[in-house]
């Protein structure tokens, strides 16, 4: 049987901006106008939302990060008020801006100083630093192997990964479903062009995997789950097959961390705190705001979605080893020639425990 070679043209899907939308305000009297005006000035500089009180101390910031949707430990936070209260220790507050999502449009979004903190792959994390970053990274996750990889349709042909070979496999650009894709057929010794690449957004291809239009989707655990639970697909491989190093990372913007970094100290010692408890108890952190739409996981995706949570690891610091496993990774994109040149990721890191603040 003749093996038509496959197709070398990548499809894509033009980015689409990302709209984020925060109330700001300035707190303004005939007394403080003075200093009002030069808290106007520093906030245009560096994005910052801050109101003062009448001794020119520092009385209140807002930390603009993405909603988190339905399920998670934030968005149990988002319900409870537990994250304002933590921030309010610190004279901040939350501001819930636009949606979490693909890391590549969060970056954008803290470089042009619309959002402060966000959370991603390590892998788009470094196409982002291969840019011209307007962040840095304080917090790592260790790779969930158990909820990334490559899914195929159940009863699909395709068995290996070998026998992806000439067909079209849809993964997001320069970031964790490329990464996985490219780690696999490497892994077995296959050429990326024996493979077609069809670039689309992950909240773009469900539709386009469940109707056939492409043979198999490298996607992570937010996507991966409703499409194993509801969709009738599988792992080809899944991210401990391919000895996966894609950290989930969590960035703050460069001039939020340099004005307030007790702020993001207190932010980290949230996120290492709840994702403990999440890990203990992940159904606990299921469906937060509803158990119904589009945002709610299916009872059919309940137990899968409980599986990988307890799988999950914790927020913790960046570590040396971490940090090596990150270089592992930017070299890897740059032999793969995702990237240019290998990103040097150290001068982008932030120690979160000599942050000002509590020490965990």
């Amino acid at each position: 049987m003749t093996v038509r070679p496959p197709d070398r043209r990548r499809t894509a899907v033009p980015k689409e901006p990302v709209t984020v939308t925060a109330t700001r305000r300035l707190v303004l009297t005939t007394a403080l106008a003075t200093a009002a005006l030069a808290l106007t000035a520093c906030s245009s500089a560096d994005g910052t939302n801050a109101t003062a009180t009448s001794d020119g101390r520092n009385a209140e910031v807002t930390l603009r990060i993405p909603d988190p949707g339905n399920s998670g430990f934030l968005a149990k936070g988002k319900k409870d008020g537990s994250l304002e209260r933590t921030l309010a220790a610190v004279h901040a507050k939350v501001a819930w801006t636009g949606s979490a999502g693909p890391f590549a449009p969060a970056a954008q979004a803290l470089n042009a100083q619309q959002l402060d903190i966000a959370q991603g792959s390590i892998t788009s994390a470094v196409a982002a630093l291969a840019q011209k970053p307007g962040f840095k990274l304080f917090a790592q996750t260790e790779p969930d192997q158990a909820g990334e990889g490559i899914l195929v349709k159940n009863g699909s042909p395709i068995k290996t990964v070998r026998d992806l070979i000439g067909r079209k496999v849809a993964c997001s650009q320069g970031g964790t479903s490329e990464y996985l894709l490219l780690k696999a057929l490497k892994q077995e010794g296959i050429s990326p062009d024996q493979v077609e690449r069809v670039y689309l957004r992950a909240d773009q291809t469900s539709g386009v995997f469940n109707s056939g239009q492409v043979d198999a989707w490298a996607t992570w655990g937010t996507f991966a789950v409703p499409a194993i639970a509801n969709s009738g697909a599988h792992f080809l491989v899944d991210g401990k097959a391919v000895g996966s190093d894609n950290y989930a990372v969590w960035a703050v913007r460069t001039g939020f961390a340099d004005q307030h970094p007790e702020v993001v100290k207190a932010f980290y010692g949230y996120l290492h705190d709840n994702g403990q408890k999440e890990k203990a108890d992940p159904g606990a952190y299921l469906n937060v705001f509803t158990d119904a739409g589009p945002t709610a996981v299916t009872p059919a995706e309940r137990d899968l979605a409980i599986s990988v949570g307890r799988q999950r690891a914790v927020e913790s610091p960046i570590s040396e080893a971490d940090i090596t496993r990150f270089g592992t990774v930017a070299t890897f994109f740059a032999e793969q020639k995702v990237t240019k040149s290998p990103v040097d990721v150290r001068p982008h890191l932030i120690d979160v425990n000599s942050l000002a603040g509590a020490a965990k």
